[in-house]
């Protein structure tokens, strides 16, 4: 198991991944008619047949990602210290995200 997560790892560090999704152009990939039409059309499939839990799963998603690029977020470790009053509020809202994604896996029933 050891041998897995350090051949995981080194491929992470290895192929700058986290510098990859820091980089990335959120304007320009919405604006982007190769990246907007495909979601579009798959958005408009998950409609027509009536897939919400596709649909709420994107919508966490994005909200996830939104969230994480927010100045608040930037703002729970300030010079090497996390701000421990700004932490409640990210594990709550954490919290919520996964009971939604528990809820729709598990417990509704379609």
């Amino acid at each position: 198991m050891d041998n897995i997560l350090a051949a995981l790892s080194e491929f992470w560090v290895n192929t700058n991944i986290p510098e990859q999704l820091k980089n990335v152009d959120v304007r320009g990939a919405f604006t982007n008619p190769w990246v907007l039409v495909p979601l579009i059309a798959q958005v408009s499939w998950w409609f027509y047949k009536q897939n919400i839990n596709a649909i709420i799963f994107l919508a966490l998603g994005i909200g996830v990602w939104i969230f994480t690029g927010s100045p608040y977020a930037h703002g729970l470790v300030v010079n090497g210290e996390l701000q421990l009053g700004k932490v409640l509020p990210v594990a709550g809202v954490g919290l919520g995200v996964i009971m939604v994604v528990i809820y729709l896996l598990f417990m509704r029933g379609d």
